[in-house]
């Protein structure tokens, strides 16, 4: 039977799940709209800046559904095959946004790098600083929302699609400032502002990447000071504690360690106090999705015994 602590987080972890998806739906659609401007008025205007950001965009709304399918099997609580839950199937779509950045990467460089060398002039209107002004004031609403909802549910997919949406707002100040150029006569400056975007999406892409990798090797989410002091508090019998090993992502995450009782204690005082320490952990660190807690004697201090045991 699972753990009072155990049972209140992953309820709270299904309205997570939802909050997040809520959050996800509207930023796609908003996505689209703005991808739609761009796509549209670039291929109209011959602007490559202009259509290059608009395909960036469309990443965003591509990410958004990659997200929101993440999202549905992360919230699958945990079975046979998955005992530790399906939260990393979250962590896996932020990767997805890695991979459709990437291929965004390739065909804007390609297109910037065949506009170089062509005399092809963008036709620039009043239109497009419409087009681009507006579609920035939407990034920023995003960007906004999405982090801001990232950060209270502690989500690296959405952190990760803000992170994502933030670089268009980056390179639409960079297309603005290139189709200023244009209509001063310098051309040039519409291909090399699409370079600038591929140069936003990569750094984009990197953070993503270094983020969920994180999560897939198993980094330490917890100082194991900080937990070693939740322990040593908890109880007046607990003597001390180590191997202290902490995995997951910030907001799901899963901690074992060895804590030390008094070598004469029975066992099942011994075990009962554990889960008070296990409550206590709970508390203090309410991301902890299972807490496992190997309880044993405190070992003989000798000259020969590693200094963690001390």
């Amino acid at each position: 039977m699972p753990h009072p602590s155990e049972r209140t987080f992953h309820d709270t972890h299904a309205a997570r799940s939802r909050a997040i998806a809520r959050v996800l739906a509207n930023v796609l659609i908003l996505n689209l709209v703005v991808a739609s401007a761009k796509i549209a008025f670039g291929a109209w205007s011959g602007a490559v800046s202009i259509l290059s950001d608009g395909f960036h965009s469309l990443t965003d709304g591509f990410s958004n559904v990659v997200a929101l399918v993440g999202i549905q099997i992360a919230r699958r609580p945990a079975d046979i095959s998955h005992p530790y839950g399906h939260r990393k199937f979250e962590t896996l779509a932020a990767a997805g946004i890695f991979v459709f950045l990437l291929l965004v990467l390739v065909q804007v460089v390609e297109t910037a790098y065949g506009r170089l060398g062509s005399e092809q002039v963008p036709h620039v209107t009043a239109g497009s600083f419409v087009v681009m002004v507006g579609t920035l004031l939407v990034n920023l609403l995003v960007v906004r929302y999405e982090a801001r909802a990232g950060r209270v549910f502690k989500s690296e997919v959405l952190l990760a699609d803000a992170h994502h949406t933030r670089s268009d707002v980056y390179t639409s100040t960079a297309v603005i400032a290139a189709l200023i150029g244009v209509r001063l006569g310098y051309p040039l400056l519409d291909p090399l502002a699409a370079l600038v975007v591929a140069g936003f999406i990569g750094r984009a892409g990197f953070q993503i990447a270094r983020e969920a990798s994180d999560v897939l090797a198993d980094r330490v989410v917890l100082d194991p000071d900080l937990v070693r002091n939740v322990v040593l508090s908890a109880v007046p019998e607990v003597v001390g504690c180590h191997e202290i090993r902490t995995r997951g992502s910030t907001d799901h995450a899963f901690l074992d360690l060895h804590v030390w009782f008094p070598a004469d204690m029975q066992l099942h005082e011994a075990h009962r106090l554990s889960h008070i320490v296990k409550d206590r952990l709970h508390a203090e660190f309410p991301q902890l999705a299972d807490v496992i807690i190997h309880i044993e004697p405190p070992p003989r201090a000798t000259d020969h015994e590693p200094e963690r045991y001390r």
